[in-house]
């Protein structure tokens, strides 16, 4: 009798459920489907990016960079990544973030040593859940983690490191995206302007024994002419190298009449007063990695005179330019350092960063990061030069394709950077 009773109010449960379903469907019908599946593209750039996506949450967007900030190279370059973050501190204040979302830029040092590198990449991934890397500054550093980076997926964004290297294989390494020239790329318009300008003229080359070092003499070898340029010198020297004076006295005894500094700016300057103390005076032209003022901290202006490098950001001096004189403003406000070459393009750095995250608010992945960065064209900042502009594409992961010659002039007495000649397009670049 009791299995009965069980039985029929089994049977009476069903029939009420059998009942109630076709009047939810006509519901269901008359008014709003419910999602199923996958969300749409509307709904995923709010429900799927918070729930699912590392360093995406209602309030904010989780960014990390592994960059010097203290030592030598932190002297030097920690104003860059500090300058970016005095930029998001803006866009967080005056327009409330991105995506309705505050930016959280966080800096880990990396020491310029690939094993600090990782470990910092690793907890900025790993521990505090980025949703990009954006702006990571090294070669060396770098090379120990694009890989990494590459293989977990993660936006390796906008990076200051200007190694061919890293932009070579987009489809191997389809993460990595690069903000700065690339070296080989700047160096090859280097062996360019010498052949066309200074025919006949021998030629030195001083570089670091390492990649930015390689590119640079690499590019270099790749577009001087032969016919009318010889290179008689090629220095290599170490990244801790006391002294570079053995090797300025070989490219002059040598006969080098020209040469091209592959060397960051405290070698950059030490090779200048050596070859001073010899009493020799080459045509120089270094890379744009010394193209700031803090170089004539180093050297004095008058034994600098007529060097040559590239850029392609109106200069921090120009305080009468209006993006300039705001780029000052936003460091004073925002606890940014001071104002220099190096830090307007920090600022553009983090320009570039919020245009693309802007055009992602839909689809708030890492995915859609990298589509939106694929899809920007011809991207202007009020901080370039006139003519000068940023395009990305899937087998184009580098950023700045032209630039300009600046040179040392000296104006009563004080050096500084001068503009000259046309806008050129990099050797190799569309």
């Amino acid at each position: 009798m009791w299995k009965l009773g069980k039985f029929l109010l089994i049977f009476l449960a069903l029939a009420a459920l059998l009942l109630v379903l076709p009047v939810a469907c006509e519901e269901e019908e008359e008014g709003e489907t419910p999602p199923t599946g996958t969300p749409t593209a509307a709904v995923t750039g709010t429900l799927t990016a918070t729930a699912e996506v590392p360093g995406i949450t209602d309030t904010e967007i989780i960014l990390g960079a592994d960059v010097p900030l203290a030592g030598a190279m932190g002297a030097v370059y920690a104003t860059i990544p500090q300058a970016t973050k005095a930029y998001f501190d803006y866009i967080n204040d005056t327009q409330g973030g991105v995506c309705g979302r505050q930016i959280v830029y966080k800096l880990e040092d990396n020491q310029m040593d690939p094993a600090k590198a990782a470990e910092a990449v690793r907890k900025l991934v790993e521990r505090d859940k980025v949703f990009a890397i954006v702006g990571s500054l090294g070669d060396v550093p770098h090379g120990g983690v694009w890989d990494y980076l590459n293989e977990k997926e993660v936006p390796d964004f906008l990076l200051s490191a200007g190694a061919h290297m890293f932009v070579a294989d987009p489809d191997g390494h389809p993460w990595t995206v690069q903000m700065i020239p690339d070296y080989r790329n700047e160096a090859t318009f280097f062996g360019d302007y010498i052949s066309e300008n200074l025919p006949g003229k021998k030629v030195g080359v001083l570089y670091e024994n390492q990649v930015f070092g390689y590119d640079g003499l690499a590019g270099v070898k790749m577009s001087l002419d032969p016919n009318k340029n010889e290179i008689v010198s090629e220095q290599p020297y170490e990244s801790t190298a006391v002294s570079v004076r053995s090797q300025i006295a070989n490219m002059k005894n040598d006969g080098a009449e020209v040469v091209v500094l592959y060397t960051t700016p405290g070698y950059a300057a030490q090779a200048v007063k050596e070859a001073d103390k010899l009493g020799w005076y080459p045509q120089w032209l270094m890379s744009y990695v010394n193209s700031d003022e803090m170089l004539f901290q180093f050297v004095s202006a008058e034994l600098l005179e007529g060097a040559i490098t590239s850029q392609s950001y109106k200069l921090a001096t120009w305080t009468d330019e209006p993006a300039i004189a705001e780029h000052h403003r936003i460091m004073d406000e925002y606890g940014g350092p001071s104002p220099t070459n190096f830090t307007v393009y920090a600022q553009s750095l983090g320009e570039v960063a919020v245009e693309i995250l802007s055009s992602t608010c839909d689809n708030l992945t890492r995915e859609g990061l990298m589509d939106a960065t694929e899809s920007l064209t011809d991207y202007h900042s009020d901080l370039l030069l006139d003519g000068i502009n940023i395009t990305f594409g899937p087998d184009d992961h580098t950023a700045i394709g032209k630039g300009r010659m600046l040179k040392v002039v000296l104006h009563d007495g004080k050096g500084e950077w001068e503009y000259f000649g046309p806008v050129f397009t990099f050797w190799g670049e569309e």
